[in-house]
């Protein structure tokens, strides 16, 4: 993985310390060039790899990147499922409408898979059809690591389903040739949870900031787990909400050994650029202290 990452949040009105704020973004975001014009901008900075929810609009996106050589470039890391989506499309287009929409392959042979799947409670079938459904907008488009949204990932996590995630890492890999990602707020009970089903070294993405910030757990015991580099790790939500200023948050994760990429999120090219200079700046300085 690349070590910066760009985020999705801010297009889609998404803001843990301010309702004004999001409201603010939603329309500034409003249409999908604006969402085009800031990945042209991470681009110019040599940022290629955009992380992002399964949202509609993202189909929109992916549908100009297939049309542009320009983007072929640029990685998308998915990030599912996108549940507002689907109950969004249940309320205009209903069941049949929904599934023709969102799922790919013939309707008949989805209606027999899905409706098996839920008679026996197999919860492992209806998995892969969502997986199915949420990443058919990004054929043809490079996603080296998808992942598993934390509400689902932590929800697996609290009721024991291990064979869920043997099942995901297994179906990520074998159809889709790509690494499978989990997003969480618990690191380290998931880490050891993935561990104890054989998964290894795995791919997390996990709250990481000074304040301890949605670290389930505590600040320590996330930096102990860190520095264990047990697992290739994407530090999220870094500024803990706003709360911590750009060069205080990026200087306390870029010092720790064992994160590997740092997610993060801007609407301005100033932004991306501070946020990109101090990422390399810091890092730099750590590989220093290490050769000295």
């Amino acid at each position: 993985m690349e070590r910066i990452i760009f985020g999705d949040n801010q297009f889609f009105g998404i803001n843990h310390s301010s309702e004004e704020k999001s409201r603010a973004q939603a329309l500034k975001f409003k249409t999908n060039q604006s969402i085009v014009k800031v990945l042209d901008i991470i681009m110019d900075e040599g940022i290629n790899t955009f992380m992002c929810t399964t949202h509609n609009r993202i189909a929109d996106i992916c549908d100009t990147m297939r049309s542009d050589s320009r983007y072929e470039t640029l990685h998308i890391y998915p990030c599912l499922p996108y549940a507002h989506k689907y109950a969004n499309a249940m309320t205009e287009l209903g069941i049949l409408g929904t599934i023709k929409q969102y799922v790919p392959g013939n309707l008949f042979s989805t209606f027999a898979k899905g409706g098996l799947a839920f008679v026996k409670k197999d919860f492992i079938a209806m998995m892969q059809l969502l997986i199915d459904a949420e990443l058919k907008m990004f054929k043809g488009i490079s996603t080296p690591v998808i992942f598993i949204q934390n509400v689902i990932t932590d929800l697996v996590l609290g009721l024991g389903m291990t064979d869920f995630f043997v099942a995901f890492d297994r179906y990520i890999r074998e159809k889709y040739n790509a690494e499978p990602g989990y997003i969480t707020m618990n690191l380290p009970f998931l880490l050891n949870t993935l561990e104890s089903c054989g998964i290894e070294n795995p791919t997390i993405c996990a709250s990481i900031n000074k304040s301890g910030f949605r670290m389930s757990g505590g600040k320590q015991l996330y930096e102990k787990t860190i520095e264990e580099k047990r697992c290739k790790l994407v530090a999220m939500q870094v500024f803990a909400a706003g709360t911590i200023s750009p060069h205080e948050a990026l200087e306390y994760v870029c010092e720790m050994d064992g994160i590997e990429s740092i997610l993060f999120g801007a609407s301005s090219r100033t932004n991306i650029q501070n946020s990109k200079e101090l990422i390399q700046s810091f890092s730099a300085r750590k590989i220093e202290k290490v050769a000295v």
